[in-house]
């Protein structure tokens, strides 16, 4: 194989996953790039058994050692729980499980390396996917002077298939074939699917293949309520029980999931220019979105409501695009907080074959008045007044008839 780069780093930290392509890459850049030590660097972020034996893998591999830091608290606390208090879904849809993943775990990766005295960081992105952009924008944000090795855009590989024919070659153990070769990602927020068969928008995505949720057909018969807490903006409890950011994650995951609820098949924008087609699993953040989501309805006043509700596009492209660390990112971020502070009180959902419900909500902070609000006789409210009211928002469309017909 080629290497297309002139200079190369002799000491690099690898983003290692111990999937199909960072354990190749591992091989790789120590056998034609011409590395002289690479350090696996993996951040648990809610893999779960795919960290089992990974140490071991990676050395047998290549790796001089392998890093492995928890990062699930951190992640779901500082990474999730910002984007669900900012409502963000990609294009309508998507929770952003990758996208909100990448940041973290290349801010460690810009740490270990610091603490290695590495040349260079690598990662196992493909030159067409978003994730190198997300990588590589969050190194940059966090150190200037960082070098990022990226083997995809360097190499002659062209498919994955190829890399499968280089794996059993070198003697790489790696968890595709060519009958199953689809890409997985999973964290605490989510596992996504694609690639192989997937791409094909019109095939249905194989039951087999979910790890979290249950077909809503074999979900159970009978409904299942759960009550989410929130304490501005940010869940804390479930059912009356108080808990840390990542096991609260767990626990909605795991009621979500056993009721089907969470997959989503959609066919996304890329930021490289591209369509791709993507199946994601994303169960307790399903949930999450929809009860903060309501709980705000309750507790925002209307125009911020509208504002914050405007922006929820422009956030979830900051952080598809990679752009976690950038300046309009985080300043974007403290708007989002700001209407935060009164976003408290409970949300009961309800759950049934792969539905969840919004069915009640309530706050010490909420904004809706009884006596404003029914349709029985009041003293508060003149109707009369709205008489008024409408005449002058009409005023303009009066015009707009009277002169132009």
């Amino acid at each position: 194989m080629s290497v297309k780069t002139a200079a190369k780093a002799k000491k690099i930290v690898l983003a290692y996953s111990g999937g199909l392509d960072t354990s190749i890459i591992l091989t790789w850049l120590r056998e034609d790039y011409g590395a002289e030590e690479v350090i696996a660097f993996c951040a648990d972020v809610g893999q779960a058994e795919e960290l089992d034996g990974l140490e071991e893998k990676a050395i047998k591999t290549g790796a001089s050692k392998c890093i492995i830091r928890d990062l699930t608290e951190e992640f779901v606390g500082d990474f999730v729980f910002p984007a669900l208090r900012a409502n963000a879904i990609y294009e309508g849809q998507y929770l952003l499980g990758t996208s909100l993943a990448r940041p973290v775990i290349a801010k460690h990766l810009v740490e270990v390396a610091r603490a290695e005295g590495a040349d260079a960081i690598a990662h196992g992105a493909t030159g067409k996917g978003n994730d190198q952009v997300r990588f590589e924008l969050t190194a940059m944000a966090l150190d200037a002077s960082v070098r990022t090795v990226a083997p995809w855009r360097e190499w002659d590989f062209a498919s994955r298939s190829e890399l499968i024919a280089y794996a059993k070659k070198h003697g790489i153990p790696v968890p595709v074939t060519v009958d199953k070769p689809y890409s997985m990602d999973r964290n605490l927020l989510h596992v996504s699917y694609e690639g192989g068969i997937l791409e094909d928008p019109w095939r249905e995505p194989d039951e087999g293949m979910f790890l979290l949720t249950r077909a809503p057909e074999k979900a159970p018969d009978e409904a299942a309520y759960v009550e989410i807490e929130f304490q501005g903006g940010d869940p804390v409890a479930v059912d009356g029980v108080k808990l840390s950011p990542a096991a609260l994650l767990a626990r909605l995951n795991g009621l979500a999931g056993l009721h089907g609820v969470g997959r989503i098949d959609l066919v996304e924008s890329r930021f490289v220019g591209m369509k791709c087609r993507g199946v994601y699993e994303t169960p307790g953040g399903t949930l999450l979105w929809l009860a903060h989501r309501n709980l705000e309805t309750l507790t925002l006043d209307r125009e911020a409501f509208i504002l914050k509700d405007s922006l929820v596009p422009r956030y979830s492209a900051m952080v598809y695009n990679g752009f976690w660390y950038a300046p309009e990112r985080l300043a974007l971020q403290a708007l989002v907080d700001q209407t935060q502070g009164r976003v408290n009180g409970l949300v009961r959902l309800k759950l049934y074959k792969g539905s969840a419900r919004v069915v009640g909500r309530k706050s010490q902070d909420s904004l809706y008045h009884d006596a404003y609000a029914t349709f029985e006789a009041d003293q508060v409210y003149e109707q009369a007044d709205a008489g008024g009211f409408i005449r002058l928002n009409g005023l303009r469309l009066r015009i707009n008839k009277l002169l132009r017909g």
